[in-house]
Parts: C-alpha cells; structure tokens; sequence
C-alpha cells in the first residue's frame, strides 16, 4: 500500500527540510523569536502547520526571502530536492552597479572611522590625490 506525503507539517521542520537553516533546533529558535510570518500573520509557534500554498516571509542572513510552500518533505535530503519543496518570491533587489561608491564624492584621505590602517593601495591613490592640489 502507498503512502501520500501529509498535507501540512510543522514550520520547523519544514524549515529544516527545505535547508533553510542547519538544524531542526536552529529553526525551532527561529520561528519561537517570531521572525518568521506565515501568510502576513507573525507565527511563534515551531508546532503551527504549513500547507501547500502557503506563503512565509522572513529575514535571513541579512536577507529578505518570501517563498511559497509547494511541498511538504519527507526528509532532509539534497540541495536539489530540498528546492523542489518552495518557489521563490523574493523580489529583485536593486541593481549593486546602480549604486554609487559609499566614498565616491570624498577625496580619498577621508576615511571611515574605525575601518582601520589604510592597505598600499589606498595610501597611493591618497599620495596622488594630495600630490595633485599641490
């Protein structure tokens, strides 16, 4: 007799099947903090059940993800098979050459507070700049 998958299961393990994060204890941390909301709505529970369809938004590793439950899994299984269980909705984010230099319109002797000694490079690129409004 063959078994259907279930139709829903818990967030964490989802979570962990679907790689998202190392451990099953790591995503049971993630989702009690409340990071994590399942269809608009913040959850905290690691027990509450996803289905397919759902759609769960949070941040990780600086990241925005949104992504829609499409399977629910059987086991922790490859990188390949682990994709299979979501589709990403992230939206684009903003092109990195669309973005100017954080110190483009400084001359290059100003430096960030704390980013320590300047490397060879950057202590040239200052000689020059200097030697030129002399």
């Amino acid at each position: 007799m063959e078994t259907t998958p279930q139709a829903t299961q818990r967030i964490d393990k989802w979570l962990w099947y679907a790689r998202f994060l190392k451990t099953r204890t790591a995503a049971t941390k993630f989702v009690t903090t409340g990071k994590i909301r399942l269809n608009k709505t913040r959850i905290t529970k690691p027990g509450h059940n996803v289905s397919v369809g759902d759609v769960l938004t949070f941040i990780l590793h600086q990241k925005l993800r949104v992504v829609e439950v499409v399977a629910p899994g059987t086991r922790r299984g490859p990188a390949e098979e682990a994709r299979t269980l979501y589709e990403d909705l992230t939206p684009a984010s903003p092109d990195p050459e669309s973005k100017a230099k954080p110190n483009s319109d400084k001359s290059p002797g100003v430096r960030p507070a704390g980013s320590g000694r300047p490397t060879k490079k950057q202590r040239r690129e200052r000689d020059a700049w200097v030697k030129q409004e002399d």
